[in-house]
C-alpha cells in the first residue's frame, strides 16, 4: 500500500458499444449490443442504454433479444476497436513507462514512475486531464480510480461509472469497502461468493471480521489469506509494463452443427489464416500449433503439434492445422473450432525445414493434380476415381476438389435463389461503400436484400436504403476512422 493514491486504473465505458455510437450517428442514445449474432452468439459488450433493459455481457445473445427487443445488434469491429485503443493507451504512456494493459478498453499505470502525481492532489488532476483529454480524441468517456494500490483503484473506477472519477484516500479504504458486496473484489466469483453467503458473509466488512483463520478453514490457506488481506484493502501488487503473451488463437461458434467434413476442413484453413493474421499483428511467431474441436454433445478436444522451430507462415499453420484435424472424429456435428499458435517467440527467421516440407506438399498435390487431369482429358482411368481417388488432392473433400468448388459456386448455377454464403456477408454493423452513395453500414440483411444506412463518424444520422444482396455497386468496407473526427454532442 502507498502512502499516495498515485495508482491509476482505467477503464473505457461500454467500449465496444460506445466505439459504434460513435460512429454510427444515427445510434447515439440507442440501445446498442455488441456481440455474435447467431442463435449460439454472446454479447461481448452492451451500452447503457441496453443495461436498462438487464442486457449485460456475456450473456447469451438470444437471451438478450427477448429482454431488448428493439436494441441494434452489431458484429464485433475489432479493427476500429484496436485503432482507438492504441490511441488511449498512447495518452496513458505519455503520463508514465509503467502502464499495465488488461484489455483493450483497461489498463493500471503507475503515476508515480511517470513523476506525474505524487500525492492526491496531483493525482486528480492528472485524471481530470487525462478524461478530458479522451474524450477530445476520440469523443468517447473513460472512467478513472486512482488509490494506493491496484486493487482498490479498480474499485474506485468500477465505482465510477459511468464517465467518472473517484479517488480513495490512503486510509479511508476499510470505511468505503465494508458495505461492498463480497463480489467486489477481485478473485470472488459466483462460486465462492454463494459459499461465504450460505457462511452469512455477503459483505466486505463481514469478510474481514470473520478474520484469517476462519477463512482460512472455509476456502483454503493461499485463497483464505488473499481474501483477508483484501478485506482489509491490502494490495501490494506492482504495476508491470509487459505482460508476455502466452498464445495467440482463434475460434467460432457455429450456428448450426457442421456435419460436413468438406465444409469443417474448410473452416479449419481460415481459421489458420485469421490466427496467423493475429499471430503477427502481436511481433511474435509460434512453434506448437493447436486445433480445439467441440462436438454436438459439448465435449472438447484439443490436439497438437510442435515444429521443429517457430513460424508465422500460414502455410506451415494450414498444413499443421489439417494434420491435426485428420485425427479428430468429427462423426456427430461440430459447434465449435479453434485454432490456435503456442510457444511464442518474438519474431525470427522461418523454419526452413517446416517451410521446406510444406512447399514439397504442396507442389506433390500440384503434380498428382496435373496428372490426374491429364489422364482423365485422354479418357485414361481417372474420370472413375481409380487410384487418385486416394490422395488428398482427388477426394472430394479435400480443398481445391470438386466439392469445395461447389462450395464457393454456391446458387449462382441455375437456381435463380439467393446465394447464402454471400447474404451472410451483410452481417449487422459491418461496413459498406456504395458506388454512389459512399459509404454506409449494414442494418440488416435477408430474402435476398441488404438495408443499408449511409452515415459516417462525424456526420448527421443518414439514410437507409435497401439493395439486392448481389448488387454490384455494393461492396465490403474497411472501417473509417474514429480518432480525429469531430463527433457530436448529444
Amino acid at each position: 500500500m502507498r502512502a499516495a493514491p498515485t495508482i491509476l486504473h482505467l477503464d473505457m465505458d461500454a467500449f465496444y458499444a460506445s466505439v459504434e455510437q460513435a460512429s454510427k450517428p444515427s445510434l447515439r442514445g440507442k440501445a446498442v449490443i455488441v456481440g455474435g449474432l447467431g442463435p449460439r452468439g454472446v454479447v461481448a459488450t452492451a451500452s447503457y442504454e441496453a443495461r436498462r433493459f438487464g442486457v449485460h455481457s456475456a450473456m447469451p445473445m438470444a437471451q438478450a433479444r427477448r429482454l431488448c427487443p428493439n436494441g441494434a445488434y452489431l458484429i464485433p469491429r475489432f479493427s476500429l476497436y484496436r485503432s482507438v485503443s492504441d490511441v488511449v493507451m498512447a495518452l496513458l504512456r505519455e503520463l508514465s513507462p509503467l502502464v499495465e494493459p488488461l484489455s483493450l478498453d483497461e489498463a493500471f499505470v503507475d503515476l508515480e514512475a511517470g513523476h506525474t502525481a505524487f500525492d492526491a492532489e496531483s493525482a486528480l488532476e492528472t485524471g481530470k486531464r487525462l478524461r478530458a483529454e479522451i474524450l477530445a480524441r476520440t469523443g468517447l468517456s473513460a472512467s478513472v480510480g486512482l488509490a494506493g494500490s491496484k486493487m482498490l483503484a479498480k474499485v474506485a473506477s468500477e465505482e465510477a461509472k459511468p464517465d467518472g472519477l473517484l479517488l480513495i484516500e490512503p486510509g479511508t479504504e476499510r470505511a468505503l469497502l465494508a458495505p461492498m458486496s463480497v463480489r467486489t473484489l477481485p478473485g470472488v466469483g459466483p462460486a465462492t461468493g454463494e459459499h461465504l453467503r450460505r457462511a452469512g458473509i455477503t459483505t466486505v466488512g463481514e469478510l474481514a471480521e470473520a478474520g484469517e483463520d476462519e477463512l482460512v478453514r472455509m476456502v483454503g490457506r493461499s485463497h483464505g489469506v488473499g481474501l483477508y488481506r483484501m478485506a482489509l484493502g491490502l494490495d501490494d501488487r506492482p504495476v508491470v509494463a509487459e505482460r508476455d503473451a502466452k498464445s495467440v488463437s482463434v475460434e467460432d461458434t457455429f450456428d448450426v452443427d457442421l456435419h460436413d467434413r468438406v465444409r469443417i476442413r474448410i473452416e479449419v484453413q481460415r481459421l489458420a489464416d485469421r490466427c496467423v493474421q493475429r499471430l503477427r499483428a502481436s511481433g511474435h511467431s509460434g512453434r506448437t500449433i493447436v486445433l480445439k474441436v467441440r462436438r454436438y454433445d459439448f465435449s472438447t478436444l484439443t490436439r497438437s503439434e510442435t515444429l521443429r522451430g517457430p513460424t508465422d507462415d500460414p502455410a506451415v499453420v494450414r498444413e499443421a492445422a489439417a494434420r491435426l484435424l485428420e485425427a479428430v472424429d468429427t462423426t456427430g456435428g461440430v459447434r465449435l473450432l479453434g485454432v490456435g499458435v503456442t510457444g511464442l517467440a518474438d519474431y525470427t527467421q522461418e523454419d526452413l525445414f517446416a517451410q521446406s516440407l510444406a512447399a514439397e506438399a504442396a507442389a506433390a498435390r500440384g503434380a498428382e493434380a496435373e496428372a490426374r487431369a491429364a489422364t482423365t482429358e485422354d479418357g485414361g482411368d481417372g474420370g472413375d476415381g481409380g487410384d487418385g481417388g486416394d490422395s488428398e488432392g482427388g477426394r472430394p473433400g479435400a480443398p481445391g476438389g470438386p466439392a469445395e468448388a461447389r462450395e464457393g459456386a454456391g446458387a449462382a448455377e441455375g437456381s435463380g435463389e439467393p446465394d447464402p454464403a454471400r447474404e451472410r456477408r451483410w452481417a449487422a454493423g459491418s461496413d459498406v461503400l456504395h458506388a454512389v452513395y459512399g459509404p454506409g453500414w449494414v442494418q440488416g440483411s435477408g430474402v435476398g436484400r441488404v438495408t443499408v444506412r449511409f452515415e459516417q463518424p462525424g456526420s448527421p444520422p443518414g439514410r437507409v436504403r435497401t439493395f439486392r444482396v448481389e448488387d454490384p455497386d455494393l461492396e465490403p468496407s474497411d472501417p473509417l476512422p474514429l480518432v480525429g473526427r469531430t463527433v457530436p454532442e448529444g
